[in-house]
């Protein structure tokens, strides 16, 4: 046996992670993640919402020379805000004030067991933060899931956006219209249930990171996987499975020709994320996370959106090639509105 201090966590002072034949053994860190240190302070705005008195976490890092715009960063299904700190601390040393919250039902905010979980409810939430921070015009940089929130923020708040960019989102195809079945939100959450980070693995291996695992990727899946191991395992199954079934039965693509503000799509070619394609018949999953096209046709379908491919890299394009991720957030954030990629 190989004992080592994980790279995933000792950045922020987590427990040790043992290692059995390169193979580590995940720790408990609770439903929200109490046992989980965040590399900037953790503030928590206080959230009246459907009758329950909620709290949504949130990272704030202000910059020392400001230039007075504001950016938030929205994480994915899978992923915390930690995830966000190599960007965030790059986009905070460009003079941006960057928020970098965990939504309702996700990593260190609440996870209420009776919630009508919706991109709307989220996106209120999340104006509400903003709000409360005294931020009326913000930069929405979204990925993953986060890019369902960020389009219905951006539909909702067309005035409080002042640029929209869109990392690798989900919902680029609506998966029902698509012939992925229904699942029942009972059905999620024994699926949830059986979270691990061989699980996560899997997953993110063959969906993320097109056949290739790299050790820095471990830190992030150690980290999902720790909210589903000891007490907080069920807890953070059943959001899990109430927020799939809101990610499958609420696409946003219907409303993309909606978007008025400026729009940039980053889209790692080689990713290959589709929500069911589990269960799906053989030849719809096999239709299923083409994003070098479902890219294109996002871009057609938001007026004046601009693409960025990045030729090679998967879902998580800030993880795998962080240097790569950033020039291209570089150009996102400094192209004029209309000039297309």
């Amino acid at each position: 046996m190989l004992v080592r201090l994980s790279l995933a966590l000792a950045a922020v002072f987590a427990p040790v992670t043992i290692y059995a034949d390169d193979a580590p053994s995940t720790v408990a860190l609770g439903a929200r993640l109490e046992h989980y240190d965040y590399p900037y302070p953790v503030h928590w705005i206080e959230l009246p919402s459907q009758g329950q008195a909620l709290q949504m976490a949130y990272m704030d890092l202000t910059p020392q020379h400001a230039n007075g715009q504001s950016i938030v960063l929205l994480h994915g299904k899978n992923f915390c805000a930690p995830y966000w700190t190599a960007t965030a601390e790059r986009l905070r040393d460009e003079g941006y004030r960057v928020i970098v919250p965990d939504q309702v039902g996700f990593c260190k905010s609440s996870k209420p067991a009776g919630y009508q979980y919706s991109f709307a409810q989220l996106a209120a939430n999340t104006h509400a933060l903003l709000t409360g921070l005294g931020i009326d015009k913000v930069i929405v940089i979204a990925h993953s899931m986060g890019g369902m929130v960020g389009s219905r923020y951006t539909l909702m708040y067309p005035n409080a956006v002042q640029r929209l960019i869109l990392v690798d989102p989900i919902g680029l195809e609506d998966w029902q219209a698509k012939g992925v079945p229904w699942r029942s939100v009972d059905a999620w959450y024994q699926n949830e249930l059986k979270t691990s980070y061989a699980t996560i693995k899997a997953y993110q291996l063959k969906s993320y990171y097109h056949g290739h695992w790299k050790p820095q990727y471990d830190r992030w899946a150690l980290l999902q996987a720790g909210m589903y191991e000891g007490d907080g395992r069920q807890a953070a199954a059943w959001a899990g499975a109430l927020t799939y079934d809101m990610i499958y039965s609420q696409p946003v693509i219907h409303e993309f020709p909606n978007i008025r503000v400026p729009t940039v799509l980053i889209i790692g070619q080689a990713d290959r994320t589709a929500l069911g394609r589990d269960i799906a018949p053989p030849a719809v999953a096999a239709s299923l996370g083409n994003y070098p096209q479902l890219g294109k046709e996002a871009a057609a379908a938001i007026p004046h959106a601009r693409l960025i491919p990045l030729d090679g890299l998967g879902h998580a394009p800030m993880i795998e090639a962080p240097e790569r991720f950033h020039e291209a957030l570089d150009d996102a954030l400094a192209m004029p509105p209309g000039k297309g990629g």
